[in-house]
């Protein structure tokens, strides 16, 4: 018996995407698609359903508020938010609410194959009418040993590069005004070497963090001009 997915997403290209990684995986079905929270509740009472995506941005009611109001009424979907939302604070609450996995956008399918198919073996074993220590034990660690393979899984720096001193400017490049920048744009901003700063940028380049173009000034100088790439939130993940 498959599980049955409802994607609560204001997007219809997200939804449309993510329905399409639904319909990759194994052992889940798409139940429908719901663009804001008042059209999700009304789909919730229509059918019933095992697992909702559920973004957080969304026109007239927040997913976390109707994650929270879901909780109220005792509904039992399980929840797995999908959200561009990466503050600690939206986290924390959905996972206080009982969010079962938290995706930040964008990601790759291969995250998402991991976060449904860790899903489905919890689910397999929830409605199992009798559970050994050893099965509870895998259910309720899930989430700790899935912690301790991906910082497993973390990439090492190389040679003379520092975790802390990467940290730092990729929190500068966050709290950036434009979405292009430059090296004197760090060092403005972060007490870093311009020559620290420029090594650390030529690493996240090559890394596929970021991308750099040249740029030319008044003066005809060449300037090297520097841009997040699309997955470079993602693949940063795997350094600090």
């Amino acid at each position: 018996m498959n599980i049955k997915v409802l994607i609560v997403e204001d997007d219809p290209m997200v939804a449309k995407f993510n329905r399409h990684y639904v319909e990759q995986v194994e052992g889940f079905e798409f139940a429908g698609w719901a663009s804001s929270g008042d059209e999700a509740q009304r789909k919730l009472e229509e059918q019933e359903v095992d697992l909702i995506l559920l973004d957080i941005y969304m026109p007239h009611t927040n997913g976390l508020r109707l994650l929270s109001s879901l909780r109220e009424q005792g509904s039992k979907a399980d929840i797995i938010v999908i959200s561009a939302a990466s503050d600690n604070s939206s986290i924390r609450s959905a996972l206080q609410h009982g969010a079962v996995d938290y995706l930040i956008k964008p990601f790759e399918f291969a995250r998402f194959h991991v976060a449904l198919s860790a899903y489905r073996e919890d689910y397999q074993l929830m409605h199992r009418e009798h559970l050994s220590q050893e099965q509870l034990d895998k259910l309720l660690r899930h989430s700790a040993q899935g912690a301790e393979e991906d910082k497993a899984a973390a990439l090492t720096l190389p040679k003379g590069l520092a975790e802390g001193t990467l940290e730092s400017i990729w929190n500068t490049i966050k709290l950036l005004q434009s979405p292009v920048f430059s090296t004197e744009d760090i060092t403005s901003q972060a007490p870093i070497s311009r020559i620290s700063v420029r090594k650390y940028l030529a690493f996240l380049t090559e890394a596929g963090i970021l991308e750099m173009e040249l740029s030319y000034g008044a003066v005809g100088r060449p300037v090297y001009m520097y841009k997040v790439k699309p997955e470079g939130h993602e693949r940063i993940s795997k350094y600090i």
